[in-house]
């Protein structure tokens, strides 16, 4: 069953400080467009997004009511304060409940590996894997039984593909979990030995100059 969200139309173009401004009293600025739905600006409450994302789940379908109508929707985009933590913009993607949708899943494993109970090591490379679904039948997780695994397996998309109900879009060698024996002392020693790169610069995401440059374009 879809979660219920309300959303307040504003105007397009709204200024830069009128957005931040929005934001001090706890609203984020969006935009919902796409099925049957023209192409609108809008605001919700920070508080009422947050529950409604609990709820729901990053892929969940949400009745979205604006300006007297409902649209099912699901969150196709999003930014991010990246010092504060909180929204700074959303986007609602209008579906049509009868076609399919491609959409990324969250892989939680499941049990303990036979592996890693004689030392090994449980890698897990790739937490998302793509897939083509009907709203009403998007997964929260794809879970991925480990327990078998002994040092040296793996599970790659190909081995699961067909105990699911819907399309993985990834190809069968897209790894998705490994069993690995564990380090050596010599190899402990050069990992340690290793120099840091120098220069090296952490990577930022979701930065406030490219949020306010997409919100620019949006507004």
């Amino acid at each position: 069953m879809a979660t219920k969200m309300k959303a307040q139309k504003r105007e397009s173009g709204t200024p830069h400080s009128s957005l931040t401004e929005l934001r001090g009293k706890g609203d984020v600025p969006g935009i919902v467009y796409g099925y049957q739905a023209e192409s609108t600006p809008l605001t919700v409450s920070e508080i009422d997004l947050i529950k409604t994302l609990r709820e729901s789940g990053r892929n969940g379908v949400i009745n979205l009511e604006l300006d007297g109508k409902t649209f099912n929707v699901v969150m196709s985009d999003y930014q991010m304060d990246a010092l504060k933590g909180n929204f700074k913009h959303v986007d609602f993607l209008a579906i049509n409940m009868s076609d399919e949708l491609e959409v990324a899943a969250a892989v939680h494993t499941v049990g303990e590996a036979a592996g890693e109970k004689e030392g090994g090591i449980v890698n897990q490379p790739n937490r998302e894997v793509h897939i083509k679904v009907k709203p009403s039948d998007i997964p929260d997780a794809l879970e991925v039984d480990v327990s078998k695994l002994e040092i040296g397996d793996h599970i790659s998309v190909g081995d699961i593909r067909d105990t699911v109900s819907y399309e993985i879009l990834d190809e069968d060698d897209f790894l998705l979990v490994s069993v690995t024996a564990p380090r050596t002392q010599e190899e402990m020693d050069e990992l340690e030995e290793t120099p840091e790169t120098e220069g090296a610069e952490p990577e930022v995401v979701g930065s406030d100059e490219e949020s306010d440059s997409d919100e620019e374009k949006e507004a």
